[in-house]
């Protein structure tokens, strides 16, 4: 019994999404645009010249870009030796529960519920019952906002009013911002939990705890004890396959909360994505024949995409690749490793949002070739196969 390790490289997208147009992403592209700046001039800080990536491009990153957009990604040229292709997501959403249960097998069956471009911005119904249950004195925000902006606007009036910053975004999502001892981790995640049950019925894909810390605008600073608070999947995903089936699925980073905790055996976190790929690697020491290690790299998005930052991603795409060596050098015999992205966030985009794009998907630890144009279910079922479990319902083995 062989093992599988799936890599998600969140927001890491190439372009070509069928669908883009009515999402208003017509000709977005992550890689393929933060490529073509890098090699313009226009992303030297911290770094220069054109983006090297040359470990994933060898996977065949450079192709599956190609492949998905038309665009030829300057520097990513190389011919590949793993077994690549690029993936197109069929869920209406294009956020991170999307993605991830699709490429866990299971397309989003429904329409997630989001919040309007209005002040306020939550029902009165929501805000009544989370200040009713949360015993609060009220809240602040209540609009559409990015996270560190309005923390900074609103930080120190929260610390003073004990009301918690209350926000959303493009995304099926509502947020919760507050200080980590003025107002306390426990029971900013306790309130979490109880907007979630107000929300979820909804809808609403997550609840994001968000908690800072700093006593002014120019020290706040968000902790890596962020906590998603996700919708459970509407029917058994790849990671309770493999649970079922005796196999141990590996949560790296915020897979657990992605999946609500359905399947997931071990948890690892850390601080920042290098971390997660520390923690990605000593699942891969620690897995029994038959484990799935599941791992979510969030800062090319939180970090880099939502802020758009274009320099700043590039630094953090070729920060990553330099590691993929370390990770193709823990594989043993007949393990599968796949890289792939669950949606895009185009930095060179105008706005702050994701973006609709198909992603690559690039495997080692099998014989190499091009996979084509595929589904991000497909990714599952490639899991599947190589594991050995039977066919799910949705998508078909890329092995």
């Amino acid at each position: 019994m062989s093992r599988a390790i799936l890599c998600v490289l969140d927001s890491v997208g190439c372009g070509g999404a069928p669908d883009a147009e009515a999402y208003g992403d017509a000709g977005s592209n992550t890689l393929g645009h933060i490529a073509e700046a890098c090699a313009a001039g226009r992303a030297d800080e911290g770094r220069s010249g054109p983006l090297q990536m040359p470990n994933l491009d060898a996977l065949g990153l450079g192709r599956a870009i190609t492949l998905a957009s038309g665009l030829e990604a300057p520097g990513l040229g190389a011919g590949p030796t793993g077994r690549w292709g690029a993936a197109t997501e069929v869920s209406q959403g294009k956020d991170t529960p999307s993605g991830h249960w699709e490429l866990a097998g299971v397309p989003v069956p429904f329409a997630w519920h989001y919040f309007p471009q209005e002040v306020p911005t939550f029902p009165k119904q929501v805000t009544d019952a989370l200040i009713e249950r949360g015993e609060l004195p009220g809240i602040l925000g209540n609009r559409h906002a990015s996270g560190m902006p309005i923390i900074r606007e609103l930080g120190q009036e929260h610390i003073r009013s004990g009301k918690p910053i209350c926000y959303t975004s493009a995304d099926s999502v509502f947020q919760i911002a507050a200080h980590e001892q003025h107002f306390g981790l426990e029971r900013l995640l306790k309130l979490c939990k109880i907007a979630a049950g107000i929300v979820h019925p909804m809808k609403v894909g997550r609840v994001i705890a968000r908690p800072f810390v700093g006593e002014t605008p120019e020290d706040f600073r968000r902790t890596a004890n962020r906590r998603d608070y996700a919708i459970a999947p509407p029917e058994p995903t790849i990671c309770d396959r493999v649970t079922a089936a005796g196999g141990t699925v590996w949560g790296i980073g915020k897979i657990r909360d992605i999946f609500a905790g359905q399947g997931i055996g071990e948890v690892l976190k850390a601080q920042d994505d290098m971390g997660l790929v520390d923690r990605t690697l000593e699942a891969m020491d620690r897995a029994a024949p038959g484990d799935l290690v599941f791992a979510n790299y969030v800062e090319f998005d939180s970090l880099c995409g939502h802020p758009r930052d274009v320099a700043g991603y590039a630094r953090h795409l070729e920060a990553f690749d330099a590691r993929v060596p370390e990770l193709i050098g823990r594989l043993r015999d007949g393990d599968l490793l796949i890289f792939t992205a669950d949606h895009g966030n185009d930095p060179t985009w105008t706005g702050t949002d994701h973006t609709r794009e198909r992603v690559p998907v690039l495997m080692a630890g099998v014989p190499p070739g091009e996979i084509g144009l595929c589904g991000f279910a497909d990714v599952g079922e490639s899991v599947a196969a190589h594991i050995g479990l039977a066919p799910g319902r949705h998508g078909r083995s890329q092995l």
